[in-house]
């Protein structure tokens, strides 16, 4: 039996991005056969309930780890602030690791859910990690990108 990894639903080439786009990636789809590792896709956006497409989110102070404590602030492209959601697609994405036995994470880095090396801050990329990915470590998970392959 195959161990079980939570991957950006996007790498997988679902239509989760917020343009509606996926990220499909071969050497993610490559590694995970090579490694015999069966993936469970996640949105935690999606699992948050947002729609598909959505506007775009950045942080506008802080990162993922930040939000955690409640020092980060996340915000739509329109000035409304998200951390809420945000937060809450990462506790569902936690349940499923736990739910699913997945001791890791494959993600997508960038996002502000999924970043694991860099996120978006008012628009610029900086080095900090999504809330998801903040949570899943703070949790013990191994969380990577695709990047790491």
């Amino acid at each position: 039996m195959s161990q079980t990894i939570l991957v950006s639903a996007c790498l997988l080439g679902l239509p989760t991005r917020h343009d509606g786009r996926s990220k499909t990636s071969p050497e993610v789809l490559q590694y995970l056969r090579e490694k015999n590792l069966q993936p469970v896709p996640v949105c935690p956006e999606q699992l948050a309930g947002l729609p598909t497409p959505r506007l775009p989110c950045s942080f506008h102070s802080g990162d993922g780890t930040d939000l955690l404590t409640g020092s980060g602030r996340l915000y739509r492209s329109d000035g409304r602030e998200m951390s809420a959601p945000f937060l809450q697609g990462a506790e569902m994405t936690l349940t499923i690791a736990r739910l699913t036995g997945s001791q890791a994470a494959l993600f997508k880095d960038g996002s502000p859910s999924c970043g694991v090396h860099g996120i978006c801050r008012r628009q610029q990329r900086v080095v900090g990690q999504g809330v998801t990915t903040a949570l899943l470590r703070r949790s013990g998970l191994l969380v990577y990108s695709e990047a790491d392959l």
